[in-house]
């Protein structure tokens, strides 16, 4: 048994933690799930691994040679890994400064904070490279099966770009504390590590649908124009891709670059980082400064209630870059159907299905925070207010929400197109309005932490929301451009609606009181 205070007890106690969190991501907090999920996990892995040895085995037929094309292929995975992996490091040390709750309690013992936080950076660094392990691991042991065992190289570099993300984010993140303090770093950061997570996917697959017209990343990368803009083979650009084919010198240079780095920064950084918790533990989730004087006036129940519900979204600490990422996926669709269809039934009319789907997802994530999400349910439940006034406070919350985010673009159709603009507003709403009763039929209580693994808590819900979002933007789209098959979509969404209360748990809104 280790001693405590010791690096080996500290060691474990965050290795415990990093497994409790992932136990908690993939079960939605239920451990009697842990079997079933270990069952999914392995068939998971089997069919990537089958999807891998699919994607692999004709590639590998006559051999991989190390060519431009391979390069560019290569180099391009490494990184659209690299950018993800700074986006969840940027996205876990941001919650190392705000949101892990054993911080004051760690600051106020004996042990050395600077050897605390050094464990905690490297465990950052474990639990990135873990996750990117995770989904391109079966890639690489079809390369290793079906081209040799100089694939196995990549697990190498994957460690090593898991160090470089951690060293990067940790640097960005006290830059952005440091240059713009605890006030804004949380909501900042959020933004920088959205941006950084999403930018190299949509833009490759922007670059992709203007040049060959598919989402086809690869096809893209490898394709003649780009090929012919690389750089010559020798180049030392393309040292990290060979290090993945092999090369062992270039191996070792990656390796030393991204260990030494993330040492680097912990040698310096690692020391400081409680003051920064110190300072960032006086700001709530809203950014703000705790304390103040508070002003009450007279305002009627619901618009009390409604009030409640804004400040609530408002003061969630995750939301902005969770939305944000939801809309930033949708610029790829929206330009390839742009390009598709523009010239035959007018380019504003792609904007229509792109806001509704939108609309609905964006609606579905706040109806979790508003109603799954709630605080304090008990106190809500013992209010002199009836259930169905707080449901439907809860539900012109989340349309309200919506509407200002989505006002600036409906009025900017309006003066294009004024028939678009009523049908998207309608799309709009009645997408929205769908999304909040799914999550009101599926309710189940949770901490607002669970935010970002809400759709684990009831995959009928997540599914029913994605073809109910789906529904609808098709039946807007056929709406706008003037067609009866308008009827036969919006039908399909109220059937799904349909299967989804009927499948429900919870039938009736009187059981949020009770839940």
């Amino acid at each position: 048994m280790s001693v405590p205070a010791t690096t080996v007890w500290l060691a474990q106690h965050e290795l415990r933690l990093f497994w409790r969190e992932w136990v908690s991501l993939l079960t939605a907090g239920r451990t009697r799930r842990m079997t079933g999920f270990v069952i999914g996990a392995l068939v998971f892995l089997g069919l990537l691994h089958l999807l891998a040895f699919s994607i692999i085995a004709p590639l590998a037929v006559t051999g991989i040679a190390p060519d431009k094309q391979t390069l560019v292929a290569v180099a391009g995975g490494l990184f659209l890994a690299l950018t993800t992996m700074i986006s969840q490091a940027m996205d876990a040390v941001t919650k190392a400064f705000y949101a892990r709750g054993d911080l004051d309690l760690i600051l106020s013992s004996p042990a050395p904070t600077g050897r605390v936080f050094a464990l905690r950076m490297v465990a950052i660094a474990v639990s990135t490279t873990a996750l990117t392990l995770a989904i391109g691991g079966p890639f690489i042991n079809a390369l290793a099966l079906f081209d040799g065992p100089k694939w196995f190289a990549a697990y190498g570099v994957v460690v090593a770009l898991g160090a470089l993300s951690t060293a990067l984010a940790t640097m960005l993140t006290i830059v952005l504390f440091r240059t713009l303090g605890p006030k804004l770093t949380r909501a900042i950061s959020q933004v920088v590590s959205a941006v950084i997570g999403a930018a190299f996917v949509i833009g490759v697959q922007v670059a992709a649908i203007v040049s060959i017209g598919s989402y086809a990343r690869l096809a893209f990368l490898t394709s003649q124009p780009v090929t012919d803009m690389a750089p010559d083979p020798a180049s030392p650009l393309w040292w990290p891709a060979r290090a993945v084919m092999g090369d062992p010198w270039a191996l070792a240079l990656l390796m030393a670059l991204g260990c030494g780095a993330l040492a680097a920064v912990i040698r310096t950084q690692a020391a400081g980082f409680g003051d920064y918790v110190i300072a960032a533990s006086g700001v709530d989730a809203t950014g703000t400064r705790r304390g103040g004087g508070v002003r009450f006036g007279r305002v009627s129940t619901k618009g009390a209630l409604r009030r409640k519900e804004w400040l609530a979204l408002r003061r969630d600490p995750w939301l902005m870059s969770e939305s944000l990422m939801q809309i930033l996926y949708l610029v790829p669709p929206a330009l390839l159907l742009w390009l598709n269809f523009a010239g035959k039934v007018g380019s504003l009319l792609i904007l229509v299905p792109i806001m509704v789907m939108a609309g609905g997802q964006l609606a579905g994530g706040l109806a979790w925070l508003a109603i799954s999400g709630e605080d304090a349910p008990e106190l809500v439940g013992t209010a002199p207010v009836p259930v169905s006034a707080i449901v439907a406070a809860k539900i012109e919350a989340v349309l309200g929400a919506i509407a200002l985010i989505f006002a600036p673009l409906l009025l900017g159709l309006a003066l294009a197109a004024p028939k678009f603009a009523l049908v998207a507003m309608l799309g709009i709403a009645v997408s929205a309005f769908s999304a909040i009763m799914i999550q009101i039929w599926f309710r189940a209580q949770v901490s607002r932490r669970r935010f970002r693994n809400r759709q684990t808590s009831s995959k009928v819900a997540t599914l029913a929301e994605a073809l109910s979002s789906i529904s609808w933007a098709g039946t807007a789209a056929l709406a706008a451009s003037g067609t009866w098959f308008a009827a036969g979509a919006g039908i399909m969404a109220v059937l799904t609606l349909g299967a989804a209360w009927a499948m429900s748990p919870s039938r009736s809104l009187s059981t949020y009181a009770t839940s």
